[in-house]
């Protein structure tokens, strides 16, 4: 049994940027102008059956296409909502390194250039990660910021990736994993809850998998229906169902029990604007589900790491 850690039950993403930085910093969320392989050169076509059209689109982007009018936006709310003094640069839409490297030296050159950001953050898939683009990644730590990945993975079952239309498979996810780890660049997972066809045993496996990588983050979302995505048709028909919020805070602890204590817990939900939802319309909201996890996490004696195996 591994001991208890921190103060709070589980390794808070917040808390450990301002332990890093002495202060609370703020994601800049970026849309690069990306598409993904699923989709190719227009962003409209169908990808992951979940995927609506705005790819994790930060909502305060609105429809504003220049990286800088997003970056002076994103600020400017920022500072507003929460005083905000200090920034990280999030390339969060779609699939961040799906272009050539010539490209993505330039948009995240300007992207950098256009304020004092502590770090970078470039979201994206395993089948958009080459050699060359890790040797891209990893030479902004030159400029004495850290460099993070977060690496779709969604399940660790094949038959899900397939049934979701991922597009990769397991074993492309570890080969693009230990790409990036052997340069060193930091890197979280994401993983979603109440996909088809899974049950706890799947979700637990995936995350027991997942363990035995240590990642530096890992990002956990329950399963939403937007509209017009192919798995609203799914929805509608009934083949599918959505996790409760209580259900899904059950998996929450269990699986945080089974990651590496080192292992920073960044989301436990998703967004999704309630315009686009279908589904859940009643779950708690981000604030509300971490508290409720946390005191039950003490409630039953448990923390991050508990049945945490190393081998």
């Amino acid at each position: 049994m591994t001991e208890k850690k921190y103060e709070d039950p589980f390794r808070n993403y917040s808390r450990y940027l301002r332990e890093k930085y002495g202060t609370s910093v703020y994601r800049v969320g970026v849309d690069g102008g990306f598409s993904c392989p699923n989709r190719g050169r227009n962003r409209k076509n169908p990808g992951c059956t979940y995927c609506d059209e705005d790819g994790s689109r930060a909502p305060y982007i609105g429809t504003e296409v220049d990286i800088k009018k997003q970056v002076e936006g994103a600020i400017a709310f920022l500072k507003k909502r929460y005083k905000a003094k200090q920034y990280i640069l999030y390339f969060q839409a779609f699939s961040s390194t799906f272009a050539p490297v010539s490209k993505l030296r330039k948009i995240y050159d300007y992207g950098l250039s256009l304020a004092p950001f502590r770090e970078l953050i470039v979201s994206t898939r395993p089948d958009c990660i080459t050699e060359k683009k890790a040797n891209l990644l990893a030479s902004y730590q030159k400029l004495g910021i850290d460099v993070w990945v977060e690496l779709g993975l969604q399940s660790a079952s094949d038959k899900t990736l397939k049934l979701i239309n991922r597009g990769h498979t397991v074993e492309r996810f570890i080969e693009a994993y230990c790409l990036l780890r052997n340069y060193k660049i930091k890197l979280a997972i994401h993983l979603i809850f109440g996909l088809p066809g899974e049950n706890e045993e799947d979700i637990l496996n995936t995350v027991r998998f997942v363990a035995k990588l240590k990642p530096d983050g890992i990002k956990f979302h329950n399963l939403h229906i937007p509209y017009n995505t192919k798995i609203y048709e799914e929805f509608r028909r009934g083949e599918i169902a959505v996790l409760s919020d209580k259900r899904h805070i059950d998996y929450l602890i269990k699986s945080i029990e089974l990651l590496p204590p080192e292992t920073i817990i960044m989301r436990l939900t998703t967004d999704t604007l309630p315009s686009k939802l279908s589904s859940p319309k009643h779950f708690l909201n981000k604030a509300t589900l971490y508290d409720a996890i946390r005191k039950k996490m003490i409630s039953l004696n448990t923390w991050q790491g508990k049945r945490y195996r190393e081998k």
